[in-house]
């Protein structure tokens, strides 16, 4: 069945059991309704259902999108929906009988409030208000009898350049992440040493430790990823250096992306005196001689 149709059945049921009018529920399932519409596609992007999803973009855009590779079609249906995994979407309905789209993941849940759409002969547009309190307004245009996608904010939807945006948006989101973690590993290795008088010989003594079990051999200072050396985004390396004075030791930290130009691009190297460098390295490590972040 395809998605419109689907749309048509479901929205009456949800509405009928909230106890709105008939006539309103018909108005809802009319495929005219450029509501139902908005709702549809966030449900279709909930769900990461790619052929649905295009039925409400116009002939260009749907095209357009269908020519994505797969990775950066999934990645705009995650940033559509606001979800970092495929979801489990409902609808209902605020006081003002408002479309509510909600999109329940694993990682956490988006909602979207849909306000009162302005329509213009084959135009529409949404006001939506989303989970973190941001604004925006969603334009759509009458193709075929049907409402589609057209705009986003002021700028006309433009498949290829916003997958490329958000590609971009999520890649740097991700480096930002295991560069935090990094200083995490930093700290950690640091602590361990005030409680233990030296350095660890390797990330793996920093892990979790049973209950009442922490040891030099099981520190508990970090999660069982970063005490595996990879985040599933990084690899990090870790290497114990002569210090700046005699007889002292020192320790450098090195992350490499696990699968260059798709997790990350950057890589990151902690230097013995604690400076962080970073650079595109074509996935190889970053060295002292790149350039510090501030």
């Amino acid at each position: 069945m395809k998605a419109r149709s689907i749309f048509r059945l479901a929205v009456p049921a949800i509405f009928l059991a909230l106890g709105f009018p008939a006539a309103l529920c018909a108005q809802q399932a009319q495929a005219s309704d450029p509501a139902a519409a908005l709702a549809a596609a966030l449900t279709a992007a909930c769900r990461a259902n790619e052929t649905q999803f295009a039925n409400y973009l116009t002939a260009d855009n749907a095209a357009a999108f269908r020519a994505l590779s797969a990775d950066r079609r999934a990645a705009f249906l995650r940033r559509f929906s606001l979800a970092d995994d495929p979801g489990n979407p409902l609808l209902s309905s605020d006081a003002y009988h408002h479309t509510v789209v909600r999109c329940s993941a694993p990682g956490g849940t988006s909602e979207f409030r849909l306000g009162e759409a302005r329509t213009r002969e084959n135009l529409a547009f949404i006001p939506v208000s989303v989970t973190d309190g941001a604004q925006a307004e969603f334009g759509l245009v009458l193709e075929r009898g049907e409402w589609r996608l057209l705009s986003l904010g002021l700028v006309l939807l433009d498949i290829p350049q916003l997958s490329r945006q958000w590609a971009e948006d999520e890649l740097a989101a991700r480096e930002n992440s295991s560069l935090a973690a990094l200083r995490e590993l930093k700290e950690a290795i640091e602590t361990y040493r005030r409680v233990y008088g030296k350095l660890p010989d390797s990330l793996a003594q920093l892990g979790p430790a049973p209950a009442n079990g922490i040891s030099p051999d099981q520190a508990s200072l970090v999660n069982e990823h970063l005490a595996a050396g990879n985040d599933g985004v990084y690899q990090f390396r870790y290497r114990i250096v002569p210090g700046a004075g005699e007889d002292t030791l020192a320790f450098e930290l090195a992350a490499m992306p696990d699968a260059y130009g798709k997790t990350a691009r950057r890589s990151f190297f902690l230097d013995a005196t604690g400076q962080m460098h970073a650079a595109d390295k074509g996935g190889a490590a970053a060295t002292a001689d790149d350039p510090v972040l501030p």
